[in-house]
């Protein structure tokens, strides 16, 4: 069938599953109307002048209180016990708040772990008079549980719509991240070649960077501390975001507005008594941005030598004209020796955080396939290859289109793609299955539309990236090539499930040739899920795009057909090698 026919067989179906949604929702509404999530927190409050900037809009520091507040609320309600911030993720702020408008700030947990949980906060100003709205920032915190007599261990949280679901499978991807978030940050700073012109600027138009220097100290006294008396995590940001607006106001000679801030990492406590010293330099300036450096140290007594590393954290800064474009910034001159190298590192932060930016918060529908594959971004493509497929699990329409001898071929159409998704019970264990369908070099022992399988490039323990050459179908004369990124993940926790993610990528060694004809993927891969003793459930997903289609050669009830044939291959391969594990896979 060509690619017209099996639209219009899926138009049918569509109607047929938007039937079948109107059904659910209605009895989902009649069941338990008026859902709210029991975490969930809203905090609504009125801009008022002394919570404003020069400029007449709201401090950055005030609403960084505002959230940790929120957040705190939020994860208390869960963990039914004082708690404490860990560490708030990279926050982008799209729009100013300005005098009598109204922030609404919405929390709820999304996961939570042993003693920890991440809290989704979400950020948006309201105009009374007009009634618009605007979105001002999301923010994800991770907040711990403290008890000073007992061991925490948080109850899971238990998802009920598909937005939940969603956040908390992503939130286990994301805490892999903040874990390793330091080290990774330290490796691309060492391995990624900046091209920087610290030696070809006009020196006669730069700023010292010593100008910029501020240097502040605050006392932590009862009202900057909860209840335990240690100092809320929201009253630090906005300490540091107060050193940083100087710091950068002494460059431009202006006042300067946040655009974004990098991970906050409190890398301790601080108590009511405390002094603490916040540090805060410009790094480097750009066209028209300028990274402002912060760190926070804390001591006790006077006499004390050793001060405590609280927190550090990165933030940028631009300056608006009249019509809110950003203006030209003069620039920086770093003192020799420790100034040169936090100049280079703001370059390669910048750079990490483009690449960041682009692949973790764009739209898959606004993505290329296949995108560059670079040191500076590995850590990045693998955490959004690894989310992409635990948000295509999460959807809540898929609609079963066939069943055959217990393999279940289940459709999901959204927007330009179709997405398919297989399912099986298989008499294998969940580790050995996952084990086995890892080394993607047997998959054409299983799957005849992979006629070889070469490992170009073993990443990381949990990463590679393969060539695959596909036989040529239908009436192409060209085999198909795909050069494919394989994330692997075991299970976070208990009900998670082991997962082997596919996504295309570019390397310059693999350029297309006229050998092939190329093939990319931006989503598929598998999941296991243990249902019992050697027993496991393997379900296979693929996010087809319009060009995919046009190997789809029969209607949809035969589309199991041909899924079937290589499923019930997957699942006899499983069988017969459950026993002949590779050793160089044990350790995945």
């Amino acid at each position: 069938m060509c690619a017209q026919g099996l639209s219009s067989v899926f138009s049918s179906r569509s109607a047929r599953k938007s039937a079948s949604r109107t059904e659910k929702d209605g009895g989902a509404m009649a069941a338990g109307e008026g859902y709210r999530n029991p975490t969930e927190v809203q905090m609504s409050q009125l801009v008022l002048p002394c919570h404003t900037n020069q400029r007449g809009e709201l401090s950055v520091g005030q609403l960084l209180k505002w959230i940790d507040t929120a957040a705190c609320l939020s994860a208390e309600r869960h963990a039914g016990c004082p708690c404490v911030t860990a560490s708030m993720d990279d926050i982008y702020f799209e729009h100013t708040i300005s005098v009598g408008q109204v922030v609404n700030i919405k929390a709820k947990v999304n996961r939570a772990f042993n003693s920890s949980m991440e809290v989704g906060i979400q950020v948006a100003s309201e105009d009374l008079c007009s009634e618009k709205q605007w979105s001002v920032c999301k923010a994800l915190a991770t907040f711990v549980a403290h008890r000073e007599l007992s061991r925490v261990k948080l109850k899971p949280i238990a998802p009920r719509t598909e937005e939940e679901k969603t956040e908390h499978s992503v939130a286990a991807e994301r805490r892999r991240l903040r874990l390793v978030y330091a080290d990774t940050i330290k490796d691309l700073l060492a391995n990624c070649v900046i091209q920087d012109d610290l030696e070809s600027r006009d020196c006669s138009h730069t700023v010292p960077a010593e100008k910029t220097r501020v240097e502040s100290v605050e006392l932590v006294l009862p009202p900057h501390a909860n209840h335990q008396g240690n100092t809320f995590g929201g009253q630090i940001m906005a300490w540091m975001e107060n050193v940083a607006t100087i710091a950068a106001s002494r460059l431009c000679r202006a006042h300067p507005t946040l655009k974004a801030i990098e991970m906050f990492h409190f890398r301790g406590p601080s108590q009511v008594g405390d002094r603490l010293v916040l540090k805060a330099i410009v790094n480097n300036t750009f066209k028209h941005s300028m990274e402002v450096g912060v760190c926070v140290e804390a001591y006790r007594q006077e006499a004390e030598t050793h001060r405590r590393h609280i927190n550090s954290a990165f933030m940028t800064f631009v300056v608006l004209d009249a019509d809110d474009q950003p203006q030209t910034l003069p620039w920086i001159r770093p003192q020799p020796g420790d100034g040169e190298r936090r100049y280079r590192e703001a370059s390669a932060r910048k750079k990490i955080r483009l690449d960041r930016q682009y692949i973790v918060s764009c739209k898959q529908a606004e993505m290329p396939l296949s995108v560059p594959w670079d040191p500076s971004n590995q850590v990045y493509l693998s955490y959004n290859n690894v989310s992409s497929l635990k948000m295509l699990v999460a959807k809540d329409d898929w609609v079963l289109s066939s069943e055959t001898n217990q393999i279940r071929l289940y459709t999901l159409e959204e927007d330009k793609f179709l997405a398919f998704h297989l399912e099986m019970l298989v008499h294998v264990d969940a580790t050995q299955a996952f084990l086995l369908l890892s080394d993607l070099c047997r998959r054409p022992e299983w799957d005849k539309h992979c006629r070889s399988v070469e490992l170009v490039q073993q990443v990381d323990e949990d990463d590679a990236i393969y060539h695959i050459i596909s036989p040529a179908l239908g009436g192409d004369t060209k085999p198909q090539d795909f050069v494919v990124l394989a994330s692997r993940r075991k299970p976070c926790d208990n009900g998670d499930p082991y997962v082997i993610a596919l996504r295309s990528v570019t390397l310059p060694t693999h350029r297309e040739t006229p050998e092939y004809r190329r093939g990319e993927t931006i989503c598929s891969g598998f999941c296991f899920w243990r249902e019992g003793d050697q027993l496991t459930k393997v379900s296979y997903y693929n996010q087809a795009t319009p060009g995919f289609l046009n190997y789809v050669t029969t209607n949809v009830a035969g589309l199991s057909s041909e899924f079937y044939t290589t499923f019930k291959a997957c699942e006899q391969f499983l069988l017969d090698n459950r026993n002949d594990l590779a050793p160089s896979l044990q350790t995945l």
